[in-house]
């Protein structure tokens, strides 16, 4: 699988991850599915994993999956409250999900994101936290991140990466680019709404894809500006088929213009 430097931090990450909102938040008695793509992940030479308080029972469901393969594992998971306290209260819970260290910790949304940076700075001083990032969903808030990102204390931004929803060309991904910034592309399927509908076999054969799904992946991570993209997914099948985007070949700019086409007509 192809992996890229993570912005300035260190980190190789290969470019395709896993995110968990929905897929991990499920009851007990399915937390096996959760471990078998978690595993499937690992085993393939995948290592990002992304969660968030937000996510129900996500995180905690993600802490068993790993289980004794946490050290395989970056951890990107959020801080999402507006109240410094319930803040490091999610922190300590998620020190213990994930033996003791989280390696990218992110402001979910930039909330309360001046609070928080203070005392997640000092934690990551500590050696409990790897690095620093923030995200946002909405591109009216891409302004604020930018100025977030000027300041030099993050990082790693997650922002929507997708034939869809390309504000972060404007100013994000080329200011990532000069900064050293990692760039975590969620939501690469646009939550689903671009599979709704595919090409016939013969124009994905013509790709060079096995699916459409494996076509988006490409093109999202055809930006080498973007790290990685966290596509979600609770089944085992569907993770490997992702993963078939990450072997290295890059689309021809034909190929990149027929996904956008088909994708926004």
């Amino acid at each position: 699988m192809l992996v890229r430097p993570f912005g300035k931090t260190g980190l190789d990450v290969p470019v395709i991850g896993l995110g968990t909102w929905q897929v991990l938040d499920v009851p007990q008695h399915r937390e096996g599915e959760a471990r078998d793509v978690v595993s499937a992940l690992l085993d393939d030479g995948g290592t990002l994993v992304d969660s968030s308080p937000m996510y129900g029972r996500a995180e905690e469901v993600l802490g068993r999956a790993l289980g004794d393969r946490r050290d395989e594992a970056i951890v990107a998971t959020k801080i999402w409250t507006s109240s410094e306290g319930d803040g490091r209260r999610q922190f300590e819970a998620q020190l213990g999900y994930y033996d003791g260290r989280i390696d990218i910790l992110q402001v979910h949304n930039l909330v309360a994101w001046r609070r928080h940076l203070d005392w997640m700075e000092r934690e990551r001083d500590a050696g409990r936290i790897g690095i620093l990032g923030a995200t946002h969903y909405q591109s009216s808030s891409f302004d604020e991140l930018a100025a977030l990102m000027k300041t030099g204390r993050i990082e790693a931004i997650q922002v929507p990466w997708n034939p869809w929803e390309r504000d972060a060309e404007r100013e994000l991904l080329p200011l990532a680019e000069e900064l050293g910034i990692g760039v975590i592309a969620m939501r690469p399927f646009a939550e689903g709404s671009l599979l709704r509908r595919e090409p016939t076999p013969a124009a994905l054969a013509d790709l060079g894809v096995a699916s459409w799904a494996e076509a988006l992946l490409r093109w999202c991570i055809a930006d080498e500006r973007v790290h990685v993209a966290i596509p979600a997914t609770a089944s085992v099948t569907h993770l490997r088929a992702n993963e078939m985007a990450g072997d290295g070949r890059r689309f021809t700019a034909d190929e990149m213009a027929f996904v956008e086409r088909f994708a926004t007509e």
